[in-house]
């Protein structure tokens, strides 16, 4: 490079796919974190893992059909608008076993927490969790407590875990997507990542922005009351709707169509997403659940998530098709296309 500029203390919003240690982007949910688990975590588990890795897995045992699920909670403010590490902890995993299909039924949870966090903070954040638990009608049953170092850590971080049971008959998981299924979202795109930020970066836009931290177990419940086909469920969290949107496609081997005059972009949202040159459709969400289901089935599911509190704003945002496998496209309001690609990092670190 000319010119004589030193470069050694510049930081990239995107990180390197090419780095010898760990980035932010490797917890992003996109195209790193994918690698890290391919490259890295399945062949140091060789025979002892699955190489369908999953946000949960359905096994079978003594009969009956279990889905398990785990996952860890780094959140950036605790506390943020709209709920707080403990209720969003509770609520992932029981989403991760709602979108397998699964009546959710137990959990455990593991808090560290680093030395000198005021417990008055730790007694709310596990306050939040006991009663996310019972509105979601599920049960803890066990669990672990670490401290550790002044400096080692960050408050708390939380881990939970969870099992759920699969009726007969329900088979959902993102191989099923199929050309000519209708995608379908339950609400608002990007309100929980855009809520994090504004408190950790001291933002303010028009519109106040709440996170959509919520369990979805009763929406899913609703949906395949209806007797639909559902091929696919996914709460699409880190990475957002295009992280999610990506894994279908790719494992399906199927191309899926958008209609971004469809996408329901709330006003704080795209407000926060123009300031900051962030696409929504990569941030996250906490509350929302897209769907693929059979063309004809589309009506009467979205008539029963527009019949439950967490799916009032349900709409049909697109079409699976058999063009451009492994791709998802967005047709713009200008009439255009663009590739909406999987994102390689995180826009927003630490958002759950």
């Amino acid at each position: 490079m000319s010119g004589g500029l030193d470069f050694e203390g510049w930081t990239c919003p995107v990180p390197l796919r090419d780095t010898p240690t760990v980035v932010m982007g490797h917890g992003g949910g996109g195209a790193m974190s994918g690698e890290l688990v391919e490259h890295l975590f399945l062949p140091a588990h060789g025979t002892a893992g699955n190489t369908a890795l999953g946000d949960s897995a359905v096994v079978d045992i003594g009969g009956a059909r279990i889905a398990f699920s785990t996952d860890a909670y780094v959140v950036k403010p605790m506390v943020f608008p709209g709920g707080c590490l403990g209720d969003l902890a509770v609520n992932g995993t029981v989403n991760d076993l709602a979108m397998a299909g699964a009546t959710p039924l137990y959990l455990s949870i593991a808090y560290i927490l680093q030395e000198g966090t005021p417990l008055t903070e730790v007694r709310r954040i596990a306050a939040a969790a006991g009663a996310a638990a019972r509105a979601a009608g599920v049960r803890l049953v066990t669990g672990d407590t670490k401290v550790v170092d002044n400096g080692s850590g960050d408050g708390v971080f939380v881990t939970t875990s969870g099992v759920g049971l699969v009726a007969a008959g329900v088979e959902i998981g993102p191989h099923r997507a199929t050309p000519g299924d209708a995608v379908l979202i339950s609400g608002d795109l990007g309100v929980h990542g855009v809520a994090v930020l504004s408190v950790r970066a001291g933002l303010e836009f028009d519109t106040a922005v709440s996170s959509d931290t919520a369990p979805l177990n009763g929406l899913v419940a609703a949906v395949l009351a209806t007797g639909a086909d559902v091929h696919v469920l996914r709460d699409p969290t880190r990475g957002g709707v295009a992280a999610s949107l990506n894994e279908i496609a790719r494992t399906a081997g199927v191309g899926v169509s958008l209609e971004e005059r469809r996408l329901p972009v709330p006003g704080g949202v795209a407000d926060a997403c123009s300031l900051l040159g962030l696409d929504p459709l990569e941030v996250a969400n906490e509350g929302k659940l897209l769907a693929f289901v059979p063309r004809d089935d589309a009506d009467r599911v979205l008539a029963a998530m527009r019949g439950h509190p967490l799916g009032a704003g349900a709409r049909r945002i697109g079409v699976c098709v058999p063009e451009h496998p492994g791709m998802v496209v967005a047709r713009t309001a200008l009439g255009g296309t663009r590739v909406v690609n999987m994102p390689i990092g995180e826009q927003l670190p630490r958002i759950c």
